[in-house]
């Protein structure tokens, strides 16, 4: 039985935080040893919202960060193949030969769309945004993948690949797997100022990468409930951000528990809690801690892990590329106009 495939990725445009785990790393993490692994750094995406010249100049360091956030989360380097996706040009082919497996106004009804473009100030939606879930779909069907572990955000991305891996195998003959999507136990993670979700854009993201001692800084200043003033004022557990990430990260089960019950009586004051929350925080990230120093400690091991799953990858993609065009009769046609071409030349 040829062995399944998992594909996902993130964008490189800075360091992974807790919502990135929840969303997606925690699924990677899980998965890799049931699947065969792809995780792309998906720097195309990267320039629907974010192609100048100082943003593209990043790209290099924010690959090496996001791989050593990678594996200090648990993704095993032997399991897993990294590649950069501007770095296989047959991604970008692929793209081309799916376009037209799609409507405009199916990708205009892809919510996340609209999200991503009033986040990065854009007055209006560029046609690499529209086309967004199309190369999502190029990346994902490029290795034959059939699972992706994607945050919230992505899911309907996730169906517009099921949706052209279809009709291709309709139209041309059973050449993809239709991807299934894996969910996250955590839909999405409120950011430490309690108004969105966490973004590093909007600097209220906790990164896998920081320090006890950022920790602490940025639990202390969290959104709480915001009718309570005093302490012994009965509080609010749903929907406060600090009992979310308690629940989410705190595996004292039992203190969580005790914390609620006394919170929502008035007998606990929010230091207390917050205190609470970042210790359990930090147990949770002492170990990529510790695992992110062990890789950091070996010179030039990141640059080479991206460089030889890129090179893997791309012999992996020129197959099914390569299998797409024939299924689709692109192949033949040109053969047939090189062969006659070559025997009225020997005339």
């Amino acid at each position: 039985m040829t062995t399944q495939r998992m594909l996902t990725g993130d964008r490189p445009t800075g360091r992974l935080h807790l919502g990135h785990y929840v969303g997606s790393l925690a699924n990677r993490v899980r998965l890799q040893h049931r699947y065969e692994t792809f995780l792309i750094l998906a720097d195309l995406h990267m320039l629907t919202t974010a192609n100048r010249a100082d943003d593209i100049a990043r790209v290099t360091g924010n690959v090496r960060e996001q791989v050593l956030d990678a594996l200090a989360a648990g993704i095993d380097p032997a399991r897993a193949t990294f590649y950069l996706q501007s770095a296989i040009g047959e991604v970008a082919e692929l793209n081309t030969l799916l376009q037209s497996l799609v409507t405009v106004p199916r990708l205009q009804r892809v919510p996340s769309l609209k999200e991503m473009s009033r986040a990065a100030g854009e007055a209006e939606m560029s046609y690499a945004l529209l086309g967004y879930p199309v190369l999502q779909a190029a990346d994902i069907l490029c290795v034959k993948a059939h699972a992706v572990p994607v945050g919230q955000d992505n899911h309907a991305h996730v169906e517009v690949t099921r949706e052209i891996a279809r009709r291709f195998n309709h139209l041309y003959g059973d050449t993809f797997p239709v991807p299934e999507l894996v969910r996250s136990d955590v839909t999405s993670l409120i950011g430490t100022d309690g108004r969105a979700k966490m973004s590093k854009s909007l600097d209220n993201a906790i990164y896998l990468s920081d320090s006890a001692d950022d920790v602490r800084r940025k639990v202390a200043g969290m959104f709480t409930d915001p009718n309570r003033i005093r302490p012994d004022v009965p509080g609010r557990v749903e929907g406060n951000p600090v009992f979310e990430y308690h629940r989410a990260f705190n595996d004292d089960h039992a203190q969580v528990a005790e914390l609620e019950t006394r919170y929502r009586e008035g007998r606990v004051g929010d230091v207390e809690v917050k205190q609470a929350l970042a210790a359990a925080l930090n147990r949770f990230l002492d170990p990529m801690r510790e695992r992110r120093s062990h890789y950091e400690q070996q010179p030039g091991l990141v640059d080479e892990i991206v460089v030889t799953g890129t090179e893997r990858t791309r012999q992996v993609v020129r197959q099914v590329v390569f299998e797409a065009r024939k299924a689709m009769g692109l192949a033949g046609a040109y053969n047939r106009l090189r062969r006659s071409a070559e025997r009225h030349a020997r005339r």
